[in-house]
């Protein structure tokens, strides 16, 4: 693999740059909030004392995710005392508990459900596996605000009779990956069991993905990849190049041709049209996790992995405009993306 497909020293930096002016950034902020009263109408940084910037809340969430990983795989990164500093700040205990306050508010009962659920975990499981005297102490922080998502999980999902499969926030396939993950490292035997359980519930007779129709125009997530990408986790290597084959039959000879060429970018200043960089992205985070779940020798690992190569060479030059309603998130995916 060439440099890149790796996430050199030099792209964390400017990737935990990014991050760290946006997670201090309140201002444009888009809430996630429902206001039951005159007394709920209040400042991003007053609702949410953690995660306040970065324009919403899970794209705020989801950038500490990049601070947390990319100074875990680089120790001395120019950023590391910035990076430190912002992690104390925002995880201390008073601003945590702020959060808890927040979610028990009854009319917080659907708030970023799935997908900012599924970074709070992801997060925390980054932390948990982190061999770092102030990863521990995060960790310990962050722990009442993770078991109240694995309680929605463990909520949520038996009363979901039907997943979501569009490409964007809501996709239940993408919440469940993060989810499984997140038990598994982290010792929730429960929430694995439930996620699984749901996942062959709701995946496991697919066949013949509708991947033709992709990409919809404001999709940052492919419904039919984020579908691969959790099955590979829930089947074993064998069984999900079984499945894999029914339900995207065409890899090996890359059919259908929209799910293995790069989406078209028009206007990156425009707030839906730029999801479609986060797409190209997102694609090669799951062909990467498909590729490297496939059995030795299979002939789609190539078609995977050059395709992976491809999207990412793509979602990487979208990350460069400068245009905030791209600029706030896309590093995330590219970290995700490159760190597979």
């Amino acid at each position: 693999m060439d440099d890149l497909g790796k996430l050199s020293p030099e792209k964390a930096s400017r990737f935990a740059r990014i991050a760290l002016a946006n997670i201090e950034r309140e201002y444009p902020n888009k809430l996630d909030h429902v206001i039951g009263s005159a007394a709920d109408v209040a400042s991003p940084r007053q609702l949410h004392p953690a995660f306040f910037g970065s324009f919403d809340w899970h794209s705020c969430v989801h950038a500490h995710w990049l601070l947390a990983r990319v100074l875990k795989l680089y120790p001395r990164l120019p950023q590391q005392d910035a990076i430190r500093a912002a992690l104390d700040a925002h995880l201390a205990g008073q601003n945590i508990a702020g959060e808890i306050v927040y979610l028990q508010r009854p009319e917080s009962r659907s708030f970023e459900r799935t997908y900012g659920w599924a970074w709070l975990l992801k997060f925390a499981a980054e932390l948990a596996g982190w061999d770092d005297a102030d990863g521990r102490r995060w960790t310990r922080e962050l722990a009442p605000l993770a078991r109240v998502f694995v309680e929605r999980f463990l909520s949520y999902l038996p009363i979901a009779t039907y997943p979501l499969r569009h490409g964007v926030h809501s996709n239940s396939a993408f919440a469940l990956a993060f989810a499984v993950d997140y038990a598994r490292d982290c010792g929730a035997p429960g929430l694995a069991e439930l996620c699984e359980s749901k996942a062959r519930q709701w995946y496991f007779e697919d066949r013949n993905a509708p991947a033709a129709w992709e990409p919809s125009g404001a999709d940052f997530l492919s419904p039919t990849l984020v579908e691969a990408a959790l099955m590979k986790r829930v089947l074993k290597r064998e069984a999900f190049a079984i499945w894999l084959d029914g339900f995207l039959p065409g890899i090996a000879g890359r059919e259908p041709g929209s799910l293995f060429t790069p989406a078209v970018i028009s206007d990156r200043s425009d707030p839906m049209i730029v999801h479609l960089d986060g797409l190209n992205l997102s694609r090669a985070w799951c062909w990467r996790a498909i590729a490297a779940a496939l059995p030795e020798g299979d002939p789609r690992v190539r078609a995977a992995t050059e395709t992976a190569a491809v999207h990412l060479s793509a979602g990487l030059a979208g990350c460069g405009s400068g245009e905030y309603v791209g600029k706030h998130w896309l590093a995330t995916f590219a970290v995700l993306a490159l760190t597979t």
